[in-house]
Order: C-alpha cells, then sequence, then structure tokens
C-alpha cells in the first residue's frame, strides 16, 4: 500500500508545548507545490495516557474548534500529565469554506474512514488519523453540532457497543464531560464514521451535538470548554475533580426516534427543543409554499420523549430529517 503523504510539522513524543500544523501536499491550479495545513497543537508531559481532541469534522460546526483554540492556547505541559494532540478542525478545507464537506473533494470526511493513501484529499486526512492519530490515543472526543441544518440540545454521547467494558468506559466518559444531557446515541448511517473508527480499535470514544444553525452561542462554547477539561480530567491527564453539574440521560433506542420529511416546503415546529412530546402529537407541519389553500402535512412523534432535533432552515426538502425524538431515561 501507498504510503500516507501527510507530515507533521511538529513532534508526537517530545516533552514542551507544540504548535504546528499536519502538512498535505496538494498541487492544483494556483499552487503547483501547494500543500493543506491542517492547524496541530502536541503537549505532552512525560509518561501517562493520550488524549486525541478533534473538532471540525464538518466545517460548518464551531463549539468544537473554539473549545479546542482555547484549549491548545491556554494549556501548559505543567498542567498536563500525559499527552495531549489537538486538532480543532481536522477537516481544514471544509472548515475554511464553512461548508460541512470539503470544497476540494466534496468529501465528508465523517463517513471517510477508514481512507486511503492514495485517495482524494479527504481520504488520505481519514487514512492519517486511522493509521497514525488514533493508534496513539487513548481516549479520543471529537466534537459535533447540528451545522447549518440540524439543531440539537446539547448533549454528549456514547454508543451502544459489543465489548460491554468499552462501552461502559465511553459511557463514564461522556457522562464525565457533563453537557446537560447524555445520550446513548443511535446512528442511523454508521458506515465510514471516524466514531466507529475509533471504538473498533477498542478506544475510548466520546461525541457531542451542541447546538447548530451553522453558528456558536455563548452557552454552547462554554459547554465545551467546561467539557473537553472535564474529559482530560475524567483521563487522568489535567489534575483536579469533575466538575458536575444536572445531566439529563437521554436514549435513542431503534429508528422510531427519527421523523423524515416526506414533503418539500415551510416548516412551522409545533414543538421546541428540549419539550417533552407524547407519541402521536404533531411536532412540525410542512406548508406548500407555490400556492396558498392547500393544507400542510403534518409529521407526528412515533415515540415518547422529548424533542432532542429539529432540522434548522425555515425550508425543508423531502428526505430531509425533519425531528429526533428522545427517550428521557
Amino acid at each position: 500500500m501507498a504510503q500516507n503523504p501527510i507530515v507533521p510539522t511538529i513532534p508526537f513524543d517530545e516533552d514542551g508545548v507544540h504548535h504546528g500544523y499536519l502538512r498535505l501536499p496538494y498541487s492544483r491550479d494556483d499552487s503547483a507545490w501547494g500543500s493543506v495545513m491542517i492547524p496541530l497543537t502536541v503537549i505532552r508531559n512525560g509518561d501517562g495516557p493520550t488524549a486525541l481532541l478533534t473538532g471540525g469534522n464538518h466545517g460548518d460546526e464551531y463549539e468544537g474548534p473554539v473549545a479546542l483554540m482555547d484549549l491548545a492556547q491556554s494549556l501548559a505541559q505543567s498542567d498536563v500529565q500525559g499527552r495531549v494532540i489537538i486538532v480543532p478542525a481536522f477537516n481544514f478545507p471544509a472548515f475554511q469554506a464553512g461548508t460541512r464537506t470539503s470544497p476540494i473533494d466534496k468529501g465528508n470526511l465523517n463517513r471517510s474512514f477508514p481512507g486511503r493513501p492514495d485517495g482524494t484529499v479527504t481520504e488520505k486526512i481519514a487514512h492519517y488519523f486511522d493509521s497514525v492519530l488514533i493508534p496513539l490515543a487513548d481516549i479520543v472526543l471529537d466534537f459535533h453540532s447540528g451545522g447549518k441544518t440540524l439543531d440539537f440540545v446539547p448533549f454528549a454521547s456514547a454508543h451502544v457497543l459489543d465489548d460491554n467494558d468499552q462501552q461502559a468506559a465511553c459511557v463514564a466518559a461522556a457522562r464525565a464531560f457533563n453537557a446537560p444531557y447524555t445520550a446513548i446515541m443511535l446512528e442511523i448511517d454508521s458506515t465510514g464514521m471516524y466514531d466507529t473508527a475509533v471504538e473498533d480499535k477498542g478506544k475510548i470514544f466520546v461525541t457531542t451535538e451542541l447546538g447548530g444553525g451553522g453558528t456558536v452561542t455563548a452557552r454552547t462554547a462554554a459547554i465545551a470548554k467546561k467539557g473537553v477539561r472535564n474529559f482530560l480530567k475524567h483521563a487522568g491527564i489535567l489534575p483536579g475533580e469533575v466538575e458536575l453539574e444536572k445531566s439529563i440521560s437521554l436514549d435513542m433506542p431503534d429508528g422510531d426516534c427519527f421523523v423524515f420529511s416526506e414533503s418539500e416546503g415551510m416548516i412551522e415546529p409545533l414543538v421546541d427543543l428540549g419539550e417533552d412530546v407524547s407519541k402521536g402529537d404533531v411536532l412540525a407541519r410542512v406548508w406548500p409554499t407555490a400556492r396558498t389553500g392547500i393544507a400542510p402535512a403534518e409529521y407526528r412523534a412515533k415515540r415518547s420523549g422529548i424533542l432532542m432535533a429539529r432540522h434548522f432552515p425555515g425550508l425543508i426538502k423531502s428526505g430531509d430529517c425533519l425531528a429526533v425524538v428522545a427517550a428521557v431515561v
């Protein structure tokens, strides 16, 4: 197999605080010998566990990049026992463009694992993480939010895994993150996911959904900043006690949690995020926009719980996820 062309400009195995890049050669019209420069920070202080912290897996999700840029700037070597690898925006082309997928190759990084060393730019990034960075890590945190098309109640989550001990460790780390909600999350499209690549290697993995709408708020930024430090304390990399506040436990046990639109038009929400719903409640109406005098389509909850997520823009297309209802545990 071909060798991955990505080269780090800083060391992974030397003590100290190192700021640099993952440099990916990328020849293009405006730069024949150009590179994609993915910002990277490595902080190491002696022996101990390694945490891999990532944001910007999708380029229009900002809580992770805000929290990780702040952490990379503020964390001192003396704060750390072990190693912290920080990549605030690892789909950097998408992050620069403010888009979910890469403007270079339209690659969705979170559906590109394990990647290819001789593939597209997105596939090369995925392969480098899969073959180099994930094996270095003991515990992994990947920040997400809803981007431009979804909005979520702010939660940290773990997945149901075949290995009960690994699942328990992931759930404990998600609870330590201590978002307002903690979820056992059902993925509707797990093929090629970063999550799966990490979990299949036996690592502890936590992900988040901390808001959405293609922006960050003061509240969600604060949740992300507190959560990542709690995560590192839980791992034994930062000193001190985990700062715990009340977190509501959510479960997504099956596909009935999801409601998809079969219409195209304008959304009229009837339930707001975090509100209680009962099975059969109307969650939203979708109004046709081409003419007046036509009744809207109504979309109902298929289970009871709370509204965990909703479509964000005011207009929706057939096939879009309209709402997610999670059970309160």
